[in-house]
């Protein structure tokens, strides 16, 4: 299986150019005739898409120009189960769409739509381009007046789906897997046919597996896939000529129930005072082929998805946990990447290899950081103490040199859910960083950028993971927003570089509000996504950046070894085998990117079910959080362990309050009270909804605002 969607794009470039070349409206003869023989067939198919896709417009005449109306974009509509929506449009703004300006788009419909309002982003849908309904929907059946139904999960699509035929048995209750068949008509009816019982809503895990289905993330292996895994070796038993590091000091460093290991990392100090850096990554490659049911079905996964109390494997786990984990103690194939880096944390040399390791020990975040933060030495840990303290002066050195070239720490905090033998979730903490975390991202980071330099220089395909500049209008909107909170802050934005944001993120690290604004600043930043077309990663600040590290977890950094397996260590690059990737690598890339977003999306999902199952059981409690967002129907308080709930404007008692956006507050009409972003505020647990992953607070006291942050209420 390979993607492949280089061929249309290209013929759609071609037209479009020829198009907007002209100084006229144009023929389609006319452009017919400027296209190759070969190419001609795909005209009518092209024009097609490019009018769709508001590109070109047809005249009166029928003649083909630019489209050019201003007023009439197209876009994503990301609805809300409130009944409006947004309409996501690339490079541009996100417009807001009434209720009554829907006309039957559902969330994730491509739409056209007609700005109504400029200045206040607001429009209205005219024209449904893409129903994007996912053949696959979950939900929980139900019976009505003896015919059998599905309540979606996903309430943002406004469908009534009816099962006609075989109901596999499902009872009320049942979370279950649909297919989507036949539309009646042009109402929002369907037809729908149960593939897969995921069990009762009450029984134990069924919560998740229900919103990873929903995201499209598969939690079985087909019987190919198992079948061909079942041949696959336990142990090592073939080094095959590669480099023998098994006598090296070499150890992993994982969180505490890590099972999946990817990583693996050596340190020594060289006669020059440089050190030597290893960084030696699982060979996955070397067992998950190119056209196998088990690479296949890692294409399609994309990722590995971490979700509360389990993960959803890319691999099944005789690879993800066996042969390609590297488990302490046994031997490994894996690929290494060996950095000599000089005292200003400068990388002077690289060598990528094939390698067999033994790792020492499977160390854990939580005992290095006892080493480094507390001088206080685990048992067993002893033979490493000065490996450790080395590596983390070679990290101290790295970080600084990251930051000085511009590298943004958002330093954003996330939760943990904790959940007890049933997978209820029994509290809820932020996840640690120490100094163990921060070295291993560093020399991951290190690791990364010389593959990703190798190949680059080499100018060979290849998969990237880049990081555009913000848009300008997005920092100067946020700058202008923090001029409203009342904070001057410098900045120069023209052309804007990474030291720009972080000067930026500088000026604002006193301020209570810093987390908040941190998040908000993070929101104007472009997505970080793999793409074969190198612009380099703007947080990191970084030229060239690939994914290599983790190939257990992430089918690019898989390709990535693949691709390191032809060129360097087999040396093949000749012309059909650059054709192959020049057309495949496209399709890989932006089909990764999009199973990466799903399951962060899933991930958020699980997150937000999870927080209002626990806080069912402190409904009534009292806390203490900051005021973290401000909107026309209230505000949203975000306590100290990451749990936000939203506290509606008709819910604060004491006076008729109303949004003012141009200070982003809350505002009483009688009393002019007012809550603003970064306000403490007291509050009531008083709604908790699982399936929604909805959270209500009331104010604890309307006239309690706090100046400093407190510590909540310990619940439970």
């Amino acid at each position: 299986m390979h993607y492949n969607n280089n061929r249309g794009d290209n013929m759609e470039e071609k037209v479009l150019e020829i198009i907007s070349g002209q100084n006229k409206a144009i023929t389609y003869e006319e452009i017919f005739n400027r296209l190759e023989e070969d190419e001609q067939p795909e005209l009518t198919k092209a024009l097609n898409k490019l009018e769709k896709n508001l590109k070109i417009r047809i005249t009166n005449k029928g003649k083909y120009e630019p489209f050019n109306d201003k007023t009439i974009k197209l876009g994503t509509l990301v609805a809300n189960s409130r009944g409006f929506g947004f309409v996501i449009v690339e490079n541009d703004k996100d417009y807001f769409i009434p209720p009554t300006k829907l006309n039957g788009a559902i969330n994730g419909d491509v739409v056209v739509i007609k700005v109504v309002n400029e200045e206040k982003t607001e429009a209205e849908i005219i024209g449904i381009n893409e129903r994007n309904l996912n053949d696959l929907l979950v939900g929980e059946f139900y019976i009505k007046d003896n015919r059998n139904f599905i309540k979606l999960d996903d309430d943002r699509l406004n469908i009534i789906v009816e099962i006609k035929d075989n109901n596999l048995g499902a009872m009320p209750g049942h979370k279950v897997i649909i297919k989507v068949e036949n539309k009646i008509s042009n109402t929002n009816y369907y037809e729908g046919e149960i593939v897969r019982i995921l069990g009762h809503k009450n029984d134990p895990g069924v919560d998740i597996l229900s919103i990873a289905a929903r995201f499209q993330i598969k939690d079985e292996f087909s019987q190919d896939v198992m079948e061909e895994t079942a041949k696959l070796p336990n142990e090592v038993t073939n080094i095959n000529g590669r480099r023998d590091l098994r006598d090296m000091e070499i150890f992993t460093i994982d969180g505490d129930d890590t099972k999946d290991i990817d990583d693996a990392i050596s340190l020594r100090i060289l006669d020059n005072g440089h050190y030597e850096l290893g960084v030696h990554i699982a060979d996955v490659s070397y067992y998950v082929k190119e056209n196998t049911a088990i690479g296949d079905e890692a294409l399609s996964r994309g990722t590995s998805v971490y979700l509360a109390d389990r993960v959803i494997p890319m691999l099944p786990h005789k690879l993800s946990n066996g042969i390609c984990s590297l488990n302490p103690n046994v031997d490994r194939l894996a690929i290494s990447c060996v950095m000599e880096i000089d005292e200003k944390g400068k990388t002077i040399t690289s060598e990528i290899f094939e390698s067999v390791i033994n790792s020492k020990i499977q160390m854990t975040y939580k005992k290095v950081n006892q080493i480094l933060e507390k001088n206080i030495i685990p048992e067993g840990y002893e033979p490493y103490e000065k490996t450790l303290k080395n590596m983390a002066e070679l990290a101290k050195i790295v970080r600084k040199m990251k930051l000085d070239r511009g590298y943004i720490d958002f330093n954003v905090d996330e939760p943990k859910i904790i959940v007890d033998e049933k997978g209820k979730a029994i509290d809820i903490v932020k996840r640690e960083r120490g100094v163990g975390e921060n070295l291993i991202e560093d020399f991951m980071i290190l690791a990364n950028e010389a593959v990703a330099t190798t190949i680059f220089y080499m100018k060979l395909p290849f998969i990237y993971r880049i990081h555009g500049a913000p848009n300008e209008e997005k920092i100067n909107e946020f700058l202008k927003f923090l001029n409203q909170l009342g904070y001057k802050v410098n900045a120069k934005i023209k052309d804007i570089k990474p030291l720009t944001v972080e000067h930026i993120l500088d000026q604002l690290k006193d301020k209570k509000e810093y987390p908040i604004l941190s998040s908000m600043m993070l929101r104007t930043m472009q997505k970080a996504v793999y793409d074969t077309n190198n612009i380099g990663h703007f947080g990191l600040a970084s030229r060239n950046y690939t994914h290599f590290t983790s190939p257990i977890r992430r089918f690019p950094d898989l390709t990535v070894h693949r691709l390191l397996r032809k060129y360097l260590f087999e040396s093949q690059m000749g012309y059909e085998l650059i054709d192959y990737y020049e057309r495949t690598l496209p399709g890989v890339a932006k089909h990764s990117s999009e199973r990466e977003k799903a399951s962060v999306d899933c991930e958020r999902a699980v997150n937000d079910m999870k927080m209002a199952e626990y806080m069912m059981d402190h409904i009534g409690e009292e806390f203490t959080g900051m005021i973290d967002t401000v909107t026309n129907y209230g505000m949203y308080v975000m306590l100290p362990n990451l749990v936000e709930g939203l506290v509606r404007l008709e819910d604060i008692g004491d006076d008729y309050y109303y949004y003012d956006e141009t200070t982003f507050s809350i505002v009483g009409r009688k009393s002019k009270k007012r809550y603003r972003l970064g306000d403490n505020v007291k509050v009531v647990a008083t709604e908790a909804i699982k399936e929604k992953g909805q959270i209500n607070f009331k104010l604890a006291n309307e006239n309690a605002k706090e100046e400093k942050h407190g510590n909540p209420k310990q619940a439970g």
